[in-house]
């Protein structure tokens, strides 16, 4: 296992990332002429950056404990990685992309994913997610449906072509997210037990 000083190091460079990834895409939207930054909130890249910054932060800073902390911290793992996933299967090379706003892409789907699952993999504490924790992550994509359908459905803004209900109706969007879902629940599973494999590897 290594050091907690390279551990915290790790995190504290991902976390640095993943907010400049952020701050770069509040600017690029704030300074586009349609740009709404409230928009931002439904992007599960966005929130799931966001998960990545915090708590790559706790870790960062040797405060990562406590059952809420480990909910948050594998919810920022498969968050991510869907994030990667999703992105490179579905929405890369769907826009066009220059300056701030292809910096900002950049960060937050590719370089973020990289660094905070490869910290994961390599510099990660250990025994530290139960079952439980599991069940509780999935509130996060619950959450996000719960908070994105239902303000789509009142603004006409959709984040992601493949949540569009104004385009694909409810019944292909309820397809999609099952589909996600079952997803985001495999990896978060995975993740469980691999944590839980690498912990009895360890020497005691």
């Amino acid at each position: 296992m290594p050091s907690e000083k390279l551990t915290r190091a790790w995190f504290a460079v991902t976390a640095v990332v993943a907010l400049a990834g952020l701050v770069t895409q509040v600017v690029a939207t704030a300074s586009a002429p349609d740009g709404r930054v409230a928009n931002l909130l439904c992007f599960f890249t966005i929130d799931s950056n966001l998960l990545v910054t915090l708590t790559s932060a706790l870790v960062a800073l040797g405060v990562a404990r406590g059952r809420l902390f480990t909910v948050l911290w594998l919810d920022a793992l498969v968050g991510i990685i869907v994030t990667g996933i999703v992105y490179q299967v579905a929405l890369a090379g769907l826009y066009e992309l220059h300056g701030l706003s292809l910096f900002a892409d950049t960060m937050l789907h590719k370089v973020t994913p990289i660094l905070f699952v490869l910290g994961w993999l390599l510099a990660a504490p250990r025994g530290v997610l139960g079952r439980r924790t599991v069940w509780w992550s999935l509130l996060y994509p619950l959450a996000w449906l719960a908070f994105t359908l239902p303000r789509g459905a009142v603004t006409g803004f959709y984040p992601y072509p493949f949540v569009d209900a104004g385009a694909l109706g409810y019944g292909r969007v309820a397809l999609n997210c099952v589909f996600i879902g079952l997803f985001f629940t495999a990896l978060a599973a995975a993740a469980f037990l691999y944590d839980r494999r690498l912990a009895r590897a360890e020497p005691a």
